[in-house]
């Protein structure tokens, strides 16, 4: 059996803003009433007999706040990144211009708003889990390193401490990036 080692807590804090990173990533792909690159980040592509990411097959580009385009590399392609946007259920429809993609970007209703603005809190809410979750697995190795006296119980109470210091952190940044997620979405 191996023995118990004392608990690094910069691990504990990397996990937790890996959360963050993954929540603004998430973001990134929440259509907001402007257009954006990375809106097309997670459509994928039917292509060369695999699926691969839509910047694999043609440049993405913003020319103005309304519209997105795609210059595909491979003319072979063109139909089936065509048909990805419109099965990405991002509600945009593209028009085919030879080997390029205009993509206009629709205004979003008050209601699409709404239903974007508590998907943005799901997401929000998922990485708060996946914070706790690391706070707890935290707490865990340490009250192992106790019982095993690795770690005194002074140590265990400083260190808990400290790793409850890193969840406050992590989900204070959580919702204050939703915050701002959210008001770009409401921003008429």
């Amino acid at each position: 059996m191996a023995a118990t080692e004392k608990p690094v807590l910069s691990r504990y804090r990397d996990r937790m803003d890996k959360s963050v990173l993954a929540l603004k990533e998430e973001f990134s792909g929440l259509r907001t009433g402007r257009a954006s690159a990375g809106l097309l980040d997670q459509v994928m592509v039917q292509a060369y007999g695999a699926t691969v990411p839509i910047s694999q097959v043609g440049a993405v580009s913003v020319p103005d706040p309304r519209s997105i385009t795609v210059s595909i590399w491979d003319k072979g392609v063109v139909v089936s990144v065509e048909k990805a946007i419109r099965a990405a259920g991002l509600g945009l429809n593209p028009v085919v211009e030879g080997m390029t993609l205009r993509i206009p970007v629709p205004p979003l209703t008050e209601e699409r708003r709404r239903d974007l603005a508590k998907l943005a809190g799901k997401y929000a809410e998922q990485q708060k889990i996946a914070i706790r979750n690391v706070r707890r697995d935290a707490m865990d190795d340490l009250k192992k390193a106790q019982k095993d006296t690795v770690i005194t119980e002074d140590e265990l109470k400083r260190m808990g401490e400290e790793v409850q210091g890193f969840t406050d952190q992590a989900i204070k940044k959580v919702d204050e990036t939703l915050k701002t997620k959210e008001q770009e979405i409401m921003q008429v």
